[in-house]
């Protein structure tokens, strides 16, 4: 079996997956005043970036494990939504398991969510329709001065239509090194020169709206193979809901 470590990414108490593969985290335990989740890894041990979690979400855990965790493939999930064990076409449904990602791992390096595909729009369409355009803006700024050569790719993955989401992975070490080495320098790099102060709770969660279009950068221009496999959520899912405000944005937004 591969050493295999896919952190669950929670804020509060949750069921958790009864496989020794998963290691549910604590994101943001900086900003718990003391309180620790019972049976839980703090993102705030070793070297760590938890007080930031209010605006890099989930890769408060991804920059733990990366300075932190030695294992030899590292992945993210979340407490609400998981990678699915299930083939696609299948009915029955259930978490990843260690052996099954184990047989998914022999012939890839690398594992991801299976691509939210939006039809009517491009994903730079769809961020700044949704969000306020400055971060993505800024983020295609700060990558043409500090890595030009993956400007073509972030041009090439806005333009399309599908992209994967949730900052969900299971990564290789040696890639995932490599990936947050690229990520974290883009990232800080635009916090320093974004205010986001006066911009609401929501919003404020930029970095880690950034780092899902970004990973698709980072997978083109470095020709990263991938396999992508089913998600589950663990809670409802309000669709309906869903696409009314996805179009409501598409076609009221004044952001262009």
């Amino acid at each position: 079996m591969k050493d295999i470590k896919i952190m669950v990414a929670a804020h509060k108490q949750y069921r958790m997956p009864d496989d020794a593969m998963y290691l549910p985290v604590h994101v943001g335990a900086a900003l718990s005043h003391g309180d620790a989740l019972q049976g839980m890894q703090r993102d705030d041990a070793g070297d760590n970036i938890s007080a930031k979690n209010r605006s890099y979400c989930e890769l408060t855990a991804v920059y733990w494990a990366w300075k932190n965790l030695r294992s030899d493939y590292i992945g993210l999930a979340h407490y609400r939504r998981h990678f699915s064990g299930r083939l696609f076409g299948a009915k029955f449904n259930k978490i990843l398991t260690g052996s099954r990602a184990d047989k998914l791992l022999a012939d890839c390096k690398v594992l991801l969510p299976k691509k939210r595909r939006y039809y009517i729009e491009t994903n730079y369409q769809q961020y700044v329709h949704a969000h306020h355009s400055e971060g993505i803006m800024l983020a295609r700024e700060v990558i043409d001065e500090l890595c030009p050569d993956y400007l073509l790719s972030f041009d090439k993955v806005m333009g399309q239509r599908s992209g994967h989401r949730f900052n969900m992975f299971v990564m290789r070490r040696d890639i995932f090194d490599k990936y947050c080495t690229w990520l974290f320098a883009v990232l800080f790099t635009v916090e320093s020169r974004l205010d986001i102060s006066m911009w609401n709770e929501t919003e404020q969660r930029v970095y880690g709206y950034l780092a899902e279009r970004l990973l698709d950068v980072w997978l083109t221009k470095n020709a990263v193979a991938y396999r992508d496999i089913p998600y589950m959520f663990m809670e409802n899912q309000h669709w309906c809901s869903k696409i009314i405000k996805f179009l409501k944005r598409k076609f009221s937004s004044k952001q262009q």
